[in-house]
């Protein structure tokens, strides 16, 4: 069954090369489609396109196929295109002519951007409360291990005394940020395109303010043709917030690697959270912190491969952003996955305790050489050439305690400004809205 077919089939080899892995794709749309088409026909029965009689047989079965969906009952038939035919088809089945009218006064263009849209709204919700369960884990450990000194390096060579305190906060307060660019991407998404039909318009007189109050959407995309145009931005916005949390990831991962490699020691984990190797007994290998690098890397790539698929393409609809679903939607779960596996290794970390005190990190201390002569009244320039000769004369000596207190330094971990930072942004999102919306089409 296909929404489109008149009265010739497509050659065989053209269905299977554009429909693709539409299919499998619109497995992760098939609850949205749904709820998109709740909303829908009570808009149509607001404007007489629907009696109240049919409106109510209609809901009673999309509700149906809803919580089939739900039981994970739901399944395309082999012969059927795509998740808005089958919903229609079921509809017909069940109620004949009235399953057909629920298609009047829109397109499968925009029947798939508000699923997209709906989808993608859900997905960042998820994403937001995972990270956030990370955040919270990073700065516990950030004030429990406070005082555990350990190197700060630039250029990968050793430059000043930092702590496990500031490296656990560092990745806290990086989620942060991370968190706002997943704002931004949800306000994008958080508008309704349901009445753009096919990027054109309507003849009919739908109420699109309805369809967004009743999706919990916070605005409409007014414009009809920039509704359209915004398939593709909109995922490649979304991507973009996607790969910030991946590149803080990533970033943790490869600082967690080095760590545990034996030339640092400064971490360790239980033997069952390492893997080993077949002929090396003694290996105890990061493969955890490897495969997330791996994985986080990819979704980074994720934002220009969208942008390469949309390159030069006009307004209006085109085949291209098919596509763009195979990679964008199962980045979701693997960025969850990642972040939950940090969130295992980081519980179970192991520190070493009185890293600086081996006589190897002395002249991490140099800096801290050359600010008590300065609090002695010395001038800055000659402080640090008087420290540098006395390192390459051997004549350096050097004091392992340090008092750092301004914000956000080792002494003053601001371990609270940046909670109250996180929770700002918590507040912004208008999940409990959205939720009560949806939970109104459904009940």
């Amino acid at each position: 069954m296909k929404l489109w077919q008149k009265d010739k089939a497509s050659l065989k080899q053209v269905e299977i090369f554009t429909v693709g892995k539409d299919r499998e794709m619109d497995m992760y749309l098939a609850a949205f489609d749904v709820l998109g088409s709740l909303a829908h026909i009570e808009m149509l029965e607001s404007v007489e396109l629907l009696t109240k009689d049919e409106l109510s047989q209609l809901q009673k079965e999309l509700k149906n196929i809803y919580r089939q969906i739900q039981k994970g009952e739901f399944n395309l038939q082999d012969d059927v295109e795509d998740i808005h035919s089958q919903v229609e088809l079921l509809l017909t089945q069940k109620l004949g002519d009235t399953g057909k009218k629920i298609h009047a006064a829109r397109s499968r263009n925009d029947q798939v951007l508000v699923d997209v849209k709906l989808f993608l709204r859900n997905e960042l919700e998820e994403l937001v409360k995972t990270v956030q369960s990370l955040f919270e884990l990073l700065q516990s450990q950030s004030e429990k291990y406070k005082d555990h000194l350990l190197p700060g390096y630039t250029h990968l060579q050793l430059a000043m005394p930092s702590s496990f305190g500031l490296w656990f906060g560092a990745y806290a307060e990086s989620l942060v940020d991370d968190v706002v660019t997943i704002k931004a991407a949800y306000d994008v998404v958080n508008k309704n395109p349901l009445g753009s039909a096919a990027g054109y318009g309507s003849s009919f007189p739908i109420n699109r303010k309805m369809t967004t109050k009743l999706l919990g959407f916070d605005d409409l995309n007014y414009n009809v043709v920039y509704a359209q145009m915004g398939r593709g931005k909109a995922e490649r916005i979304v991507a973009q917030s996607l790969a910030n949390v991946a590149d803080t990831l990533a970033k943790l991962s490869m600082d967690a690697c080095l760590y545990l490699n034996q030339n640092f020691g400064f971490i360790s984990f239980p033997a069952e959270l390492t893997t080993g190797s077949s002929i090396m007994p003694h290996k105890k290998n990061p493969d955890v912190f490897e495969l997330i690098r791996s994985h986080c890397n990819r979704i980074k790539s994720l934002p220009n491969e969208i942008m390469m698929m949309t390159t030069n393409l006009p307004s209006g609809y085109h085949r291209d952003l098919q596509l763009l679903k195979e990679h964008l939607f199962p980045s979701f779960k693997i960025l969850r996955d990642c972040i939950e596996m940090a969130g295992l290794m980081l519980t179970d970390i192991e520190i070493k305790k009185d890293i600086l005190t081996d006589e190897k990190y002395k002249y991490i201390f140099s800096v801290e050489e050359v600010n008590k002569l300065v609090n002695a009244g010395v001038p800055f320039r000659d402080a640090y050439k008087s420290v540098g000769m006395d390192i390459e004369t051997g004549n350096f000596t050097y004091s392992t305690t340090i008092n750092h207190s301004h914000e956000g330094s080792i002494g003053s971990l601001c371990t609270e400004e940046i909670k109250k930072q996180m929770q700002k942004v918590l507040a912004s999102f208008p999940f409990t809205a959205v939720q009560s919306a949806i939970e109104r089409l459904v009940k």
